[in-house]
């Protein structure tokens, strides 16, 4: 399973965005990523992945890019 078309096609479903050409683009900022839309999108990740995302690990600093998501998985799943 490839990580990064999964998150971007996980990104492109549930907010109707394709991020693909903006890997480094804050998602806050861009309006792809709000509180509700973390959420979601944690627990599809969950879902998918099958790992757990502390709390810790969900600010909005640590997450707010494809890429960070994306490395944010790697480093959950081989934890």
């Amino acid at each position: 399973m490839d990580v990064k078309t999964e998150v971007l096609g996980m990104i492109n479903d549930l907010f109707l965005e394709d991020v693909s050409d903006m890997m480094d683009e804050d998602l806050f900022d861009a309006g792809v990523l709000d509180s509700m839309g973390t959420v979601e999108l944690v627990l599809e990740i969950e879902a998918k992945f099958n790992i757990k995302v502390p709390v810790s690990e969900m600010g909005r600093d640590d997450w707010n890019t494809a890429n960070k998501i994306i490395e944010g998985i790697k480093e959950l799943q081989n934890a």
